[in-house]
């Protein structure tokens, strides 16, 4: 038998095991760069979850500060409507862009949730002008937003696999 023949068990042994390697190594990487990926996606989609939930809550404040006004919330920063209006006109005009990339990156149950706290916000704003007012139409109102807002808030949550969290829901200090 000639060397070469003796020498070929080794030979292809250590091409198996080579192309073992490479397979192995291969897999890994692809397997690491999902990872990689889904967190990074994850990351963006917490920003812009967070993002548009802010831009939404500056429009709500500024609705509890007119409804102050008015008399009808305790905020210890009233606001009249005519002042109101162009931050109400800003906040809006920062919205829609962050409506835009939860569009783009937010899951549908997420995208349902933000509009229905949107819708909510909505009628926040056109609460001075409704023919029903006053502290009970206000703090049903109030109601309605604090649980649509949680409804956003666990749909983020479920979409991004995170524990529960707090409600937000708390009775606000009322001065005696």
């Amino acid at each position: 038998m000639s060397a070469f023949m003796q020498q070929l068990p080794a030979l292809i042994g250590v091409v198996i095991g080579a192309l073992g390697s490479y397979l192995a190594i291969v897999r890994g990487d692809r397997a690491r760069f999902g990872r990689e990926q889904a967190a990074r996606w994850e990351e963006r989609r917490l920003a812009v979850y967070s993002d548009y939930a802010r831009c939404l809550k500056k429009t709500i404040t500024l609705t509890y500060r007119v409804a102050a006004h008015l008399g009808d919330d305790p905020h210890p920063h009233p606001l009249p409507p005519e002042e109101a209006a162009p931050l109400l006109a800003a906040a809006l005009d920062a919205r829609d862009p962050a409506w835009e990339a939860l569009l783009m990156l937010g899951t549908p149950e997420v995208v349902e949730k933000a509009r229905e706290w949107a819708l909510m916000a909505m009628r926040m704003e056109n609460f001075p002008n409704e023919r029903v007012r006053g502290q009970n139409a206000w703090r049903d109102l109030l109601q309605e937003q604090r649980a649509t807002r949680e409804a956003y808030y666990t749909a983020v949550r479920d979409d991004l696999a995170l524990p529960p969290g707090h409600s937000a829901r708390w009775q606000p200090y009322v001065p005696a």
